[in-house]
């Protein structure tokens, strides 16, 4: 039984994360910065300490005396108004759990990256060597990929083991955001519209693997995709369709209609001072697409993906018995 500290335990990956370190006996602390957080955390059975994920005294308080630590805390969110809260978190978060592992003395730090930081030029695979295009499709990306340079940074400068594992889109029971909520949306027939894209693919509990085999097998200083499955749009919806049961097909529309209606979507709720359910850089992103190439994890940490027929027939029975889907 080791003592591991997590921040982000209420997330999608964090919380699924603790269930995996508690099932296995290990004894968890975790960061929590709303009593509503902590609540949750306790009732499972961690350890709680306030604090934000920012902060390097409040991690390093969390993390002393533990032998292990996962910084899983982040912003994911697009058509923000204010950059601000995604920098603090996933910038300056980032270097200040390497430096707060660093002064507790952590043996390693495993850091929760994203896909989006390889920045692959349009068309490519993406790999853990692919050089980045030199621009970003969003501030999510931006800040995640000045995060993980600032991570590494900090680690050099004080000699923190660090490790960094980069899942693509994360899908599975208690998604219910980002793609899953366009993957929901559609299954309910309430999203009839999509562009012409592809996506990349992850199981929350490979995802879950991926970090635990990171923090056993990785190599310092690296970087591991975590990504299952590559999927055109209009694959990846008919097999969601096929095993939900239900009888729907995507309209594709045209890439310069996507981007003038984004445009004008967004200008008109930013008038109104209302937050864009759509915007300029969501359709950017989904345009370019995603294409990732998971192997390295495998070969180098054992890592096995499940079946995306598995993960999604997880994901469809999951969001009927919370009512997501009629």
């Amino acid at each position: 039984m080791s003592r591991v500290f997590v921040t982000g335990g209420t997330g999608v990956i964090g919380s699924a994360l603790v269930t995996r370190l508690l099932e296995r006996g290990d004894e968890v602390v975790g960061l929590a910065r709303s009593e509503a957080s902590a609540a949750s955390l306790s009732a499972r059975g961690v350890e709680v300490v306030r604090g934000e994920g920012y902060d390097e005294d409040d991690l390093t308080r969390g993390m002393e005396g533990c032998a292990l630590a996962y910084n899983v805390a982040g912003v994911n969110a697009l058509c923000v108004d204010d950059p601000r809260p995604m920098e603090r978190m996933n910038v300056l978060g980032a270097a200040a759990a390497v430096r707060a592992a660093a002064r507790a003395g952590v043996a390693r730090l495993v850091h929760t990256s994203s896909a989006a930081t390889i920045g692959e030029p349009p068309g490519v695979v993406g790999t853990e060597s692919t050089p980045h295009r030199g621009w970003y499709l969003s501030t999510y990306e931006r800040t995640k990929t000045e995060g993980e340079r600032a991570a590494l940074a900090a680690s050099r400068e004080v000699g923190q083991d660090l490790v960094l594992v980069n899942p693509s889109s994360v899908q599975g029971p208690g998604r219910a955001g980002g793609t899953g909520r366009i993957l929901l949306a559609f299954l309910d027939g309430r999203l009839r519209y999509f562009v012409p894209t592809c996506v990349s693919l992850v199981d929350i509990d490979d995802c879950v693997a991926g970090h635990l085999l990171a923090a056993e097998r990785g190599v310092a200083g690296e970087r591991y995709l975590l990504n299952g499955v590559t999927l055109e749009i209009t694959d990846a919806l008919a097999l969601a369709a096929e095993v939900a049961g239900v009888q729907r097909k995507p309209r594709l529309l045209p890439q310069r209609i996507a981007t003038v209606a984004a445009a004008v979507v967004e200008r008109g709720f930013r008038l109104a001072r209302r937050q864009p359910p759509v915007c300029r850089e969501m359709v950017r992103t989904l345009l370019h697409g995603h294409r990732y190439d998971g192997s390295r994890a495998e070969r180098e940490l054992g890592l096995r993906y499940t079946n995306p027929r598995e993960t999604l027939r997880k994901t469809v029975d999951w969001a009927r018995a919370e009512g997501l889907i009629r």
